[in-house]
C-alpha cells in the first residue's frame, strides 16, 4: 500500500506506533520549516510515515515542490541526526526511531493519471461520435 497525502502508517496495528507515527511527522513539517536552513530541503512536505511496532526505524515519505528529489533527499539524510536530536527533545521518548526518507511518487503519478485521463475526454469530445452498427438495435 503506497501512502497518500495524508497517511500515517504503521507497520503494525498498533495504536502507539500510529500516535508516534503522526507525531513525527508533525513535528518534522515544523522542524524543517522553522529551524533548518539547508536550502536543498525548501518545498518539502512529509506526506506519511511508517513505524515499526518496536519504534526503531521510521521510514518518512516526503514530496518536493521543485524538481531537485536527489537534493532533498541528500539535505533529509544529511540532517537525520540533528531532526532525531529535535524529535527526541520536542517528544520525550527513551528512543526515537531511526529515520529513513523515501521520495513518494503517488501524488506524482496522481498528477499524471489525472492528466491522461483529461487527454482521453478530449479526444473523445474532439472525435464525432461513430453512428450505431447496423446490427444494434436501440433500446
Amino acid at each position: 500500500m503506497r501512502p497518500c497525502l495524508v497517511s500515517i502508517m504503521s507497520v503494525s496495528n498498533n495504536p502507539r506506533a500510529r500516535r508516534v507515527a503522526e507525531q513525527i511527522r508533525h513535528e518534522l513539517a515544523d522542524i524543517v520549516l522553522r529551524e533548518m536552513r539547508d536550502p536543498r530541503v525548501q518545498g518539502v512536505r512529509f506526506s506519511a510515515v511508517e513505524v515499526t511496532s518496536d519504534l526503531e526505524h521510521a521510514k518518512v515519505w516526503f514530496t518536493v515542490l521543485g524538481d531537485d528529489i536527489a537534493g532533498a533527499r541528500q539535505g533529509l539524510t544529511r540532517a537525520a541526526g540533528f531532526l532525531r536530536s529535535e524529535l527526541a527533545q520536542r517528544m520525550r521518548m527513551r528512543t526515537v526511531p531511526r529515520l529513513n526518507f523515501a521520495y513518494d511518487e503517488s501524488i506524482e503519478r496522481g498528477a499524471r493519471l489525472s492528466h491522461l485521463i483529461d487527454q482521453a475526454v478530449a479526444e473523445d469530445q474532439a472525435h464525432p461520435h461513430d453512428p450505431p452498427d447496423a446490427d444494434e438495435t436501440p433500446r
